[in-house]
């Protein structure tokens, strides 16, 4: 019986990754043209409608359905730095359905590599190699510059897919020191289930099933200044912890 699961399941992984790219490819065209003749918030706006139905179709063909809750506490009209757990491949769908405007994200540069991904990848990603000083301060730079056009951003505050046992890894200062310095207001989000249904660890476990992502009140920082950057990354750290443990 395991036998025939495992077929089954990795079935599923070949169709979800078939789906995946094909579902790109499609977009894809329409990005590269978006691109090339709008800049800054504006082709991202459009550029992120083509997103969302990337992720409609992707989630619709593999039996996926993202559940959203507490949205209304955010304003589609304001920017934020939206920061979220992370445990699963199946996040970046999970998010792009999730939140209801564009936004630019944070990305490891090593994710061009991957084929057709990494052509979208590099269009609507902030780039950052974390193995470069220049690229950190370059990266902060840019993402300054798109709150300062009411942009909203997205950074994962772990830095990287958290392996571990425990609901979350220790955060990094860079969303938190950026809210400050910007007075950008944060908007914890946690995804709920998205590792169950497509473990990094084990891919041929992956199953259809629900994803939940659940907002957080935004966390204001006007007025706090540097001194207050533990403080705030505590704050925003047990928030989210505490939406995860509550999650059944």
């Amino acid at each position: 019986m395991n036998g025939i699961k495992r077929i089954f399941s990795l079935l599923f992984m070949i169709w979800g990754f078939v789906t995946f790219i094909a579902a790109m490819l499609l977009v894809l065209p329409f990005i590269f043209i978006i691109s090339a003749l709008f800049k800054g918030k504006r082709g991202s706006d459009i550029i992120f409608v083509f997103l969302n139905i990337w992720g409609w179709i992707f989630c619709t063909l593999c039996f996926y359905r993202i559940r959203t809750q507490n949205r209304l506490v955010i304003d589609p009209q304001k920017a934020y730095i939206y920061v979220s757990n992370h445990n699963s491949y199946l996040d970046a769908v999970a998010i792009v359905l999730a939140i209801p405007s564009s936004f630019k994200p944070l990305g490891k540069i090593e994710m061009v590599k991957i084929p057709v991904f990494g052509l979208i990848y590099r269009r609507v990603v902030v780039m950052i190699d974390r193995a470069s000083k220049e690229s950190r301060l370059q990266s902060v730079e840019e993402l300054k510059q798109d709150l300062a056009k009411g942009q909203s951003i997205l950074i994962f505050p772990e830095g990287t897919m958290n392996r571990s046992d425990k609901p979350l890894t220790d955060f990094y200062d860079g969303a938190f020191r950026l809210a400050i310095e910007t007075q950008t207001p944060i908007a914890p989000m946690v995804i709920i289930n998205a590792r169950n249904l497509f473990p990094r660890a084990d891919p041929l476990a992956a199953r259809p099933g629900v994803i939940t992502c659940i907002y957080d009140e935004p966390v204001e920082v006007s007025g706090l200044v540097t001194e207050d950057l533990e403080t705030l990354k505590a704050k925003v750290f047990s928030k989210m912890e505490a939406l995860i443990r509550m999650s059944p």
